[in-house]
């Protein structure tokens, strides 16, 4: 049995990072992910004014329910969606002047149903370039209500409402008229419960209580979509591979990738605190058309295996793919034809066919998750090299060791 270790959930550790600086008392986060995006959230609440403590293992997170310790802050978000959708709903419920702003790459990416909510509910806030980066926020408390949000686009809209209702003077009640990456938000429901918040969901309405969150030590899962990379390549090399950490109890919606990959004929095995992934011995695959709306982060990871299926794979309602760190859905379908594979798409959708890919440069667009998808890819084919193998460093920045060294052989890059 071939195990890897994955590094904790990026998902899991923002939101706990934000439940713990509401918190009351001091909160241990126990194996939080260490990657750019975390360092930028940590960075973010410190400039905020909050304390955190660093172990090699632990994370510790000095709540204050109150809000930022600092009347006025600049806070720079680097790339991560979370900090930047996160950190300013945060800000909202405190009382100060606050400005953030983010990478050039975060920047682009859409924030205007959020910021819209907030300012439905009071918040001051003001673009400088409406609905993105960078923003202002003169926060005086959050009254709380009744707010109606849309978050077709991306489920950290949604999130980020959820954990700020608990802060409100009233609580929240949410209408949700679009939801993606549902999984997401049922993870932030856990986790506001294990944080000692009071929330209920009736079909598309949220309803948040007020009281804060109570301190308590929270244990980070290893990152399904991290482990998906992993799972894909045992499954095209015929090879088995196990992930502890991740099981039947796992929060997060992205270990669903596993039943894509049953499916086109792995083995899968799901116990109580581990999953496996075994190929076929030849690691011959079936298309298959699947419908990814819920778990559209490994996407690439079924793309870049995608062309050594027996027939055309289908992925299906991603349209939100395009929003991302780039447009994913565009980037897999143009790596591919650099490869010599047909690739169709459309607005939500991507078909790929079966093919004899060539050995090209990936163009990243910086996206982490392109690099580590088409790392799966480098497995069968010679010759796959990335024009920066470093933005790995977003999510998990010994990746290509890692893989490497399970696959017995560096990865090029």
């Amino acid at each position: 049995m071939a195990a890897v270790d994955i590094p904790g959930s990026k998902s899991l550790t923002a939101r706990a990072l934000f439940l713990a600086a509401a918190a009351d008392g001091v909160t241990t986060l126990v194996r939080p992910l260490r990657s750019d995006d975390t360092e930028g959230f940590t960075e973010g609440l410190t400039r905020l004014g909050y304390r955190v403590g660093r172990t090699p293992d632990t994370w510790h997170v000095d709540g204050r329910p109150q809000g930022p310790a600092v009347p006025e802050a600049d806070v720079y978000c680097r790339d991560g969606a979370t900090t930047a959708r996160f950190l300013p709903t945060l800000a909202a419920a405190g009382h100060g002047t606050y400005r953030f702003d983010a990478s050039a790459q975060m920047r682009r990416r859409p924030l205007l149903p959020l910021t819209r909510a907030l300012r439905d509910l009071g918040v001051d806030l003001r673009h400088e370039e409406e609905g993105h980066h960078p923003l202002r926020i003169a926060a005086a408390g959050v009254e709380g209500g009744d707010v109606t949000l849309d978050a077709g686009q991306s489920s950290q809209y949604l999130t980020a409402l959820l954990m700020l209702g608990p802060l409100t003077r009233k609580g929240l009640r949410i209408t949700v008229t679009d939801l993606v990456s549902a999984p997401y938000v049922e993870i932030t429901l856990a986790m506001m419960r294990a944080f000692g918040a009071s929330v209920r969901r009736d079909g598309d309405v949220f309803v948040v209580s007020p009281g804060g969150y109570r301190a308590t030590t929270y244990a980070i899962e290893p990152d399904a979509s991290t482990a998906s990379y992993f799972f894909a390549a045992a499954a095209l090399t015929g090879r088995e591979v196990t992930v502890r950490g991740l099981g039947e109890g796992a929060l997060q919606g992205d270990l669903r990738f596993v039943d894509v990959l049953r499916r086109m004929g792995a083995r899968v095995d799901v116990g109580p605190d581990a999953t496996t992934v075994t190929g076929t011995g030849t690691g011959e695959l079936t298309g298959v058309t699947v419908n990814m709306r819920d778990i559209s982060d490994t996407m690439p990871t079924l793309a870049a295996l995608a062309p050594f299926a027996s027939g055309p794979v289908r992925i299906e309602d991603v349209a939100n793919t395009r929003v991302k760190e780039c447009d994913r859905l565009e980037a897999c379908a143009e790596n591919l034809r650099r490869m010599g594979v047909r690739v169709e798409t459309g607005p939500d959708w991507i078909e790929i066919h079966p093919g004899a890919p060539m050995g090209t440069e990936i163009k990243t667009y910086g996206d982490h998750r392109i690099v580590m998808s088409f790392a799966v890819t480098g497995l069968r084919v010679p010759g796959i090299t990335f024009d920066d193998p470093g933005c790995v460093r977003k999510t998990f920045p010994g990746f290509h060791e890692a893989f490497g060294a399970w696959a017995g052989e560096g990865v090029s890059a």
